[in-house]
C-alpha cells in the first residue's frame, strides 16, 4: 500500500502573514470536491448538515455560563489574556497550526471553568503552568510536529520554570478533567467551514478573499484574547467576525444574503448574542498592525498584535518551580494541594501582579 494513503487528508490553514500562498482549507467529514479552479466545495446539503452537527456538539465544548463573573472576581482575566498571548508566541515560534491556538484557548478555558466551584485561589503560576500543558496537548493532537516541553518551557512571557515532569503530570490532570474529549469545536474550526463555501468568495476576487481570510484570523485572535467575549459561543464569535470582516469588502445585498445565510441556523437567543459580539468586535481597529479595543473614554486598548512598550523587551529573572505535589483522588480539588519545593525569588511586580502572587 503506498503510504501517502495513510496520512490524513488535511490541508492546514497557511499563515495570514504570507499573502504569496492561496490559502486552503480543511473539509471535515465531507467529501471534498473540486472545481475547475482546484477549489474545495460542499454540496449545500452536506454544508448545513456539517454547521447543525458542529453547532449541536459545542455545547460540550464551552465553559459554563459564569465564566465570565468567576474570571472577573478573581482576577485571572489578566493572567488568561497573557496566556493567549503566550499561545501566539508559541505558534509563530514552532510554527503550529493556527488551530492549536484556538484548541489550546479551549483547554484553558474549560479546565479553569470546571474548577471555579473548588475554592481555588488562583497564582500566576498556576495559570502558567496549566497554559503550558493545555499548548502541549493542543500541539500533539493537531500539528504533525510538535516542540518537546523543554522547548516550550524555554519561551519567553513566562516568569516560571517548570520541570519536564511536572508540565507532564499537569497534561495528565488536564486530560482527565477533560474525559480525553480533545476534539472541539472553537471559532476557527467554524471558519474552516464556512470559507470554502461562501459563493462569492471565488478566486476571481482572489485578493479580496485573502484580504478578508487576514483580517479574519487576526481578528480571531484577538476576540479570544478579550476576555468579555468569553460569554459568547465559538459559532457566534465565528459568524461575527465574519460579518465585520465581509461588509468592507461586499456589496449591501451580498452582505444581506451573507447574514441570512449563516444566522439562518441561529435560535433567537443566538441571533441577540450575534448582535451584541458583532457590536464589540466592530469597536476592535486595527492601528500599525496591531489590534485594538476603542474604550468609552476614548482610548484604545491594546489586544493583539506587537507593541512596542519597554516592557516587552525587558527581561526578567524566571522563577524555577521544580516540584509539586497533588492528591489525584477525584475528591479533591485538583490543584488544591499543589505545594512549591522551590523557594521563589523575589521580583518587581505590578499591583495586580503581587495580588496573584
Amino acid at each position: 500500500m503506498d503510504h501517502i494513503s495513510l496520512l490524513c487528508d488535511e490541508v492546514w490553514l497557511s499563515s495570514p502573514a504570507s499573502d504569496d500562498t492561496p490559502v486552503q482549507m480543511t473539509q471535515h467529514g465531507t467529501k471534498k470536491r473540486h472545481d475547475d479552479n482546484g477549489e474545495f466545495h460542499m454540496t449545500k446539503e452536506e454544508f448545513e448538515q456539517a454547521l447543525n452537527i458542529c453547532l449541536e456538539e459545542e455545547k460540550s465544548h464551552i465553559p459554563k455560563h459564569d465564566y465570565l463573573q468567576y474570571l472577573v472576581s478573581n482576577n485571572l482575566n489578566v493572567a488568561r489574556f497573557r496566556s493567549i498571548q503566550w499561545f501566539i508566541k508559541c505558534r509563530s515560534r514552532f510554527n503550529l497550526s493556527f488551530g492549536t491556538v484556538f484548541y489550546a484557548t479551549n483547554y484553558l478555558d474549560r479546565f479553569i471553568s470546571m474548577n471555579q466551584y473548588c475554592n481555588i485561589e488562583w497564582k500566576y503560576w498556576m495559570v502558567e503552568l496549566l497554559s503550558i500543558a493545555c499548548l502541549s496537548i493542543a500541539s500533539k493532537f493537531i500539528d504533525t510536529t510538535t516542540p518537546t516541553l523543554h522547548e516550550i518551557n524555554q519561551i519567553e512571557d513566562m516568569e516560571h520554570l517548570f520541570e519536564v515532569s511536572t508540565i507532564q503530570r499537569m497534561e495528565l490532570k488536564v486530560l482527565e478533567a477533560l474525559d480525553w474529549r480533545l476534539t472541539c469545536n472553537t471559532p476557527h474550526s467554524y471558519v474552516q467551514l464556512f470559507i470554502p463555501n461562501l459563493q462569492y468568495l471565488t478566486l476571481d476576487h482572489f485578493h479580496q478573499q485573502q484580504s478578508i481570510i487576514t483580517q479574519l484570523f487576526y481578528l480571531l485572535l484577538g476576540a479570544i484574547s478579550d476576555t468579555k467575549l468569553v460569554e459568547f459561543r465559538p459559532s457566534v464569535i465565528a459568524v461575527s467576525a465574519l460579518w465585520c470582516c465581509l461588509d468592507g469588502f461586499l456589496s449591501t445585498s451580498a452582505s444581506a444574503n451573507h447574514d441570512s445565510c449563516l444566522t439562518g441556523f441561529f435560535d433567537k437567543d443566538q441571533k441577540d448574542d450575534l448582535v451584541r459580539c458583532h457590536k464589540i468586535m466592530m469597536e476592535m481597529h486595527w492601528i500599525n498592525g496591531t489590534l485594538y479595543k476603542l474604550e468609552a473614554d476614548g482610548e484604545y486598548q491594546h489586544i493583539y498584535g506587537c507593541t512596542s512598550s519597554p516592557t516587552t523587551v525587558l527581561l526578567k529573572e524566571r522563577n524555577s518551580i521544580r516540584d509539586f505535589s497533588v492528591d489525584l483522588s477525584p475528591s479533591r480539588n485538583i490543584l488544591q494541594d499543589i505545594n512549591l519545593a522551590s523557594k521563589l525569588r523575589n521580583k518587581r511586580r505590578s499591583p495586580h501582579e503581587e495580588e496573584m502572587q
